[in-house]
């Protein structure tokens, strides 16, 4: 039992390093996504975004 969770504990481990070396090497900022999971719904953007106008630029061009 200890076992299996020292190997799993080592694999996510390592995914997150993956992961995490992927952001360092495309050097961007991570952004968030206005709508998120509401968009696939077609409910829209986020009611509590602040930026929708910035988002409604960013589709629309």
């Amino acid at each position: 039992m200890f076992q299996t969770m020292i190997i799993s504990f080592a694999f996510f481990g390592f995914i997150f390093f993956i992961m995490s070396l992927g952001y360092l090497l495309n050097n961007k900022c991570i952004t968030g996504s206005c709508g998120g999971l509401n968009l696939l719904f077609g409910k829209g953007s986020c009611e509590v975004c602040t930026k929708k106008k910035d988002c409604s630029d960013k589709i629309e061009k």
